[in-house]
């Protein structure tokens, strides 16, 4: 047994290691303390001054990030980076509030239900918490979430808040915990995320008076009522009649996954009034408030939505060159889950904002889905202390008349002339794609964008990589290029985008036009005329148009 448990031991050790960042302890110890400091200020902000500096998703991210760190570096002494060490106040809670579990995914989700029975789910509110303390029917106190022991006495701004019922139809002491939110409208979270609206709400909490618009925009959802019944149904039964019919309405019973599955889909597709960021499982019957504590309890968990934005670490910052000698920064992400989805990759667009954004491989970046499929960079959201000089390709080396033979520093272009060349915008070649040209460039068959004309299938056959079957095609894709009409071939060879000009013309028309002549085709203005008629001058493109002539193809 104890040869099992070292075992045991020792392949957690190994599968935390494989994980963990291979850095020197003087750079580890720069790296936690960096983060740690970074946790510490967005606290202080939010907590302190309810001020929201870091989208809620990125900043638990980083907290777990934190956390990884330091079991990969145990010797390293950081603190904790408390993120309630400014925000426990004074006042005790009369019932501790508990804070929740997330339970990571599907298979824990039905772990946690099956070991259970009687059960309910909420959406959870993206909001604050709060405790609110009654007594024969007037509200006495109204607590802040604090560190779940202690809180802010938010009293006086509890006051100000129409949500908030000042007297209630009972005698008996009553104990309500639930969260204030920010309405919204119809608001649908799958579509709009959380919009900042916990930032709001934490921002007009931590003001001493609230003026009369934004109490109106704040609502309550009061999800426990931890001095109430002991059995779900009778407490719901009892906060309707106390006038929480809304919060009721929304606690529903489940039996098993796929209803839980139904209700969190539901409420993460269609309108709800406030912004939601996963739903709340909960035990009917549950201990009295009396035995709580400040830490997540067994009957209770949370299962959180997709993320809406992921915390990337860079691996490394890559640029490719277009056809037109556009250098767009790649920045190679550790693989990350966003929507269901792994991003392994983000464009940055252009060279101008990677160097705006001074973005290096080990730096910490939060990512975004375009239109929820197309990943990009939202923000950085904190530095590695290790900094790295990256030279980026020199944009005056690239331009679209760069690169129509291959050579050194024209891998990148010559192929990607290549590829539009045979591809759905060009000639639609089948069977000439990337792997395809690299083949022919790498066996030095192939140096200038229509040397392909000129092989035939004796001289594919010698090539490795190539054999009868391949070569075949290769040469019926050629006469299928021969046969194409004019105006393809000029689109082909890299003509600028021409609106609705008329190109059936033939090479010596189109040549001599003027610009002043291309700017009166329709959808063609000044720039694009003067870049059409520097086209069919430049000496690279004339001399594409001789081998053209040579080749036989129609109009040049």
């Amino acid at each position: 047994m104890s040869r099992l448990i070292a075992l045991t031991l020792l392949l957690l050790a190994s599968a935390v290691q494989a994980n963990c960042p291979d850095w020197s302890e003087t750079r580890a110890t720069r790296e936690l303390t960096t983060l740690t400091q970074q946790l510490r200020l967005w606290d202080d902000a939010y907590h302190g001054r309810g001020i929201s500096l870091v989208d809620d998703e990125i900043y638990d991210q980083s907290r777990g990030r934190l956390r990884a760190w330091q079991a990969c570096f145990p010797g390293i002494a950081t603190d904790s980076a408390n993120p309630l060490a400014n925000s426990a106040g004074s006042i005790a809670h009369p019932v501790a509030q508990t804070g929740l579990t997330k339970l990571a995914d599907t298979a824990s989700v039905r772990a946690w239900i099956e070991a259970r029975n009687g059960l309910w789910i909420q959406p959870k509110v993206d909001g604050v918490a709060v405790t609110l303390y009654y007594r024969n029917g007037r509200l006495v106190q109204a607590i802040s979430r604090g560190d779940g022991n202690h809180g802010q006495d938010w009293t006086e701004r509890a006051r100000q808040l129409p949500a908030i019922p000042q007297n209630l139809a009972s005698d008996d002491e009553l104990i309500l915990q639930g969260e204030l939110y920010w309405r919204l409208d119809a608001h649908i979270q799958m579509q709009a995320g959380s919009v900042g609206a916990r930032g709001k709400i934490s921002g007009a909490m931590a003001r001493q008076t609230i003026d009369h618009s934004t109490a109106a925009q704040i609502g309550l959802f009061v999800w426990d009522w931890p001095n109430g019944p002991a059995r779900m149904q009778a407490r719901l039964e009892g906060l309707a009649a106390l006038g929480f019919e809304a919060s009721t309405e929304l606690t529903q019973p489940i039996s098993d996954l796929q209803q839980a599955e139904h209700w969190r889909d539901r409420w993460y597709r269609h309108p709800l009034p406030f912004a939601t960021d996963g739903v709340v499982l909960r035990q009917g019957t549950r201990p009295n408030g009396t035995r709580w504590q400040a830490q997540p309890p067994h009957w209770a968990a949370a299962w959180k939505y997709p993320l809406r934005t992921a915390l990337a670490q860079i691996q490394h910052v890559q640029f490719t060159i277009g056809r037109s000698g556009r250098i767009t920064p790649i920045l190679q992400l550790e693989p990350v889950r966003l929507d269901d989805r792994q991003i392994t990759r983000v464009s940055l667009g252009s060279v101008e904002r990677w160097r705006s954004a001074d973005i290096q491989p080990g730096d910490q970046v939060a990512i975004k889905l375009a239109g929820l499929t197309i990943p990009q960079l939202d923000t950085v959201v904190w530095r590695t202390q290790q900094r790295q000089n990256i030279a980026a390709p020199n944009p005056a080396d690239y331009h679209w008349q760069s690169c129509w033979q291959a050579g050194a520093g024209c891998e990148q272009q010559f192929v990607a002339r290549l590829v539009w060349l045979s591809g759905k915008n060009g000639l639609d070649l089948p069977r000439l794609g990337p792997g395809t040209w690299q083949t022919l460039i790498e066996a030095g068959a192939l140096t200038e964008l229509l040397g392909w004309l000129n092989i035939d299938e004796t001289d594919l056959r010698q090539i490795p990589g190539i054999g009868q079957t391949s070569a075949e095609a290769l040469v019926s894709s050629y006469r299928l290029a021969r046969a194409r009409p004019f105006a393809t071939w000029l689109r082909a060879i890299g003509l600028p985008p021409s609106g609705d000009a008329a190109l059936e013309a033939d090479w010596e028309t189109l040549a001599a036009r003027s610009a002043a002549q291309w700017q009166t085709e329709p959808r063609i203005g000044a720039t694009r005329a003067n870049q059409l008629h520097a086209f069919f001058r430049a000496p690279e493109v004339v001399k594409l148009r001789d081998q053209l002539r040579a080749a036989g193809i129609a109009g040049f």
